[in-house]
């Protein structure tokens, strides 16, 4: 699935196809679910969930709590806009 394929399955019901955890909780997050996403990722001990989990974070605007996450994840704080990390990290994971 690419990046385009997934943002238009944002207006099914639920995720489709066999998506990783972190991709369903993205999934979750595209649609507004901030909650469902934080619960998903939040149990998953990865880099890549750390990465999840510092954008939801900073979406929250807990800078202090994502600066925690990024760190983690071995990233830098983003300088960029929300849905663009978003995207980024949805490419990086469906390209796994």
């Amino acid at each position: 699935m690419n990046f385009q394929e997934f943002q238009k399955s944002l207006t099914d019901n639920e995720p489709s196809g066999n998506f990783s955890p972190l991709i369903v909780a993205l999934w979750h997050d595209g649609r507004g679910d901030w909650k469902s996403s934080h619960n998903i990722v939040q149990d998953i001990e990865t880099k890549e969930a750390a990465w999840v989990h510092a954008y939801l974070h900073r979406k929250e605007g807990d800078d202090a709590n994502a600066r925690y996450w990024y760190a983690r994840a071995g990233k830098k704080f983003p300088k960029f806009d929300l849905k663009q990390e978003w995207r980024e990290i949805v490419d990086e994971l469906l390209n796994q």
